[in-house]
């Protein structure tokens, strides 16, 4: 009984054991006082910082999402039982309409809490963005479990859409195209553009024909279509599209941890701590 409560609950064998005696050898009675436990558990763990992890992704039926999982550790963040809960989190997510981690099934957060009694870290589902649906054909790639990147397509396949996705992962290009960037974005950087050759001693015609040309090769810098395509390098974005009856509608690119503040150890104060010094 021991065994088969272990493997439905993944708490360790002592848990089970006193588990099970308190239930009276009942493994449905032991099974809901670990989970009651872990949910304990994870509510203790809950303060603290949860910055790595992995970021996975799932498709189906024209929609594609990216999950972002966090852990304490690096070292948790590739243990097979982890990875594999943030693919069941993955599989759960793209099933679900819109971007809303409470609208996730009650059986992943029970999941999250048995992952947490079972490894000892804070484990938090932060995030999952999706993209896609009828109409238009969506893909998604992920770099070595750390960056996460969806696009959405006009026409194309799953394949280009992929591709384009690597490319986004690598460049981290700001907008999709020249439409998607802000008016004020182009104001501020005219401006600053400006200033650079302003006092060149150029005329003015020629000071708006340098401003507005770096302008250009700025606004091809920061978006997609404009850029060189990694893959081959002899093509724009855009052009790999074209040529592959796609046009591009939008991406989203997520990293692990980005925006958590992670805690920094000052180790010489801990040393001088514990000397009492």
């Amino acid at each position: 009984m021991i065994k088969e409560l272990r493997e439905v609950t993944g708490a360790g064998m002592m848990d089970c054991k006193k588990a099970l005696m308190t239930a009276d050898g009942s493994v449905e009675e032991a099974t809901a006082a670990l989970r009651k436990a872990g949910l304990a558990q994870a509510d203790k763990k809950a303060s603290r910082i949860a910055a790595e992890g992995k970021i996975v992704a799932a498709t189906k039926g024209g929609r594609s999402v990216v999950v972002e999982v966090n852990c304490e550790t690096d070292f948790v963040a590739k243990d097979a039982g982890f990875v594999a809960f943030c693919g069941r989190v993955a599989e759960a997510a793209v099933s679900v309409d819109g971007e809303d981690i409470a609208s996730l099934p009650a059986s992943v957060e029970e999941d999250r809490s048995a992952m947490v009694s079972k490894i000892g870290e804070n484990i938090q589902v932060r995030r999952f963005n999706g993209i896609g649906g009828e109409g238009t054909t969506s893909g998604a790639y992920v770099h070595m479990g750390r960056i996460g990147v969806l696009v959405e397509l006009e026409g194309g396949s799953e394949e280009v859409a992929q591709d384009v996705a690597m490319h986004v992962a690598a460049m981290d290009p700001k907008y999709a195209t020249k439409d998607d960037v802000p008016s004020d974005d182009i104001a501020k950087e005219r401006e600053v553009l400006t200033a650079q050759v302003i006092d060149s001693g150029k005329p003015a015609n020629i000071i708006e024909k340098m401003v507005e040309g770096r302008l250009r090769k700025y606004l091809e810098e920061v978006c997609l279509v404009s850029q060189t395509y990694v893959k081959t390098g002899d093509k724009t974005v855009g052009e790999y599209l074209e040529q592959n009856g796609a046009k591009m509608l939008r991406f989203k690119r997520i990293t692990v941890g980005e925006g958590i503040a992670k805690k920094v150890d000052d180790f010489a104060a801990e040393v001088a701590s514990m000397a009492g010094k």
